[in-house]
């Protein structure tokens, strides 16, 4: 079976995020990151080359098909910023994206322009809701 394409590496997060081109995306990466180190309690690991992970968690599926991976991260991509916390998307997760701000989603992602056009504490509530859920439901390494 494949391993997955996206592994926790050894490269330095901080060298990546000032590799950001954008002077304010690079400033808001390193918000984002000291918010999710606060309220995971967790170091950023960067996994593959572009998404900050905090924490991990094991997974195995039906398949035999299984892996690790991050629990709450981000990604600074050029068109906007990916915010990855894995179990927002569950049924049974309680949390409103609508009381963050302005951002948009995908299958398993939360996409900002800018910081600021996000309400901080309701990230804050979002992340911790996130990494309570994942460290509730998958063992983690």
């Amino acid at each position: 079976m494949a391993e997955n394409k996206t592994q926790p590496t050894n490269a330095s997060v901080d060298d990546f995020i000032n590799q950001v081109e954008s002077p304010k995306k690079r400033e808001d990466a390193f918000r984002i990151k000291k918010i999710m180190e606060e309220v995971t309690g967790e170091k950023a690991v960067l996994w593959g080359p572009s998404i900050i992970g905090f924490g991990s968690y094991h997974y195995k599926y039906e398949s035999g098909r299984e892996g690790d991976f991050l629990i709450v991260g981000f990604s600074p991509r050029k068109a906007s910023i990916s915010l990855y916390v894995m179990g927002c998307m569950h049924e049974d997760f309680d949390f409103s994206l609508d009381s963050l701000g302005k951002v948009k989603t995908g299958a398993s992602c939360i996409y900002i322009n800018k910081l600021e056009d996000i309400k901080e504490d309701a990230l804050r509530e979002l992340i911790a809701k996130g990494y309570r859920y994942m460290k509730s439901k998958y063992p983690t390494l």
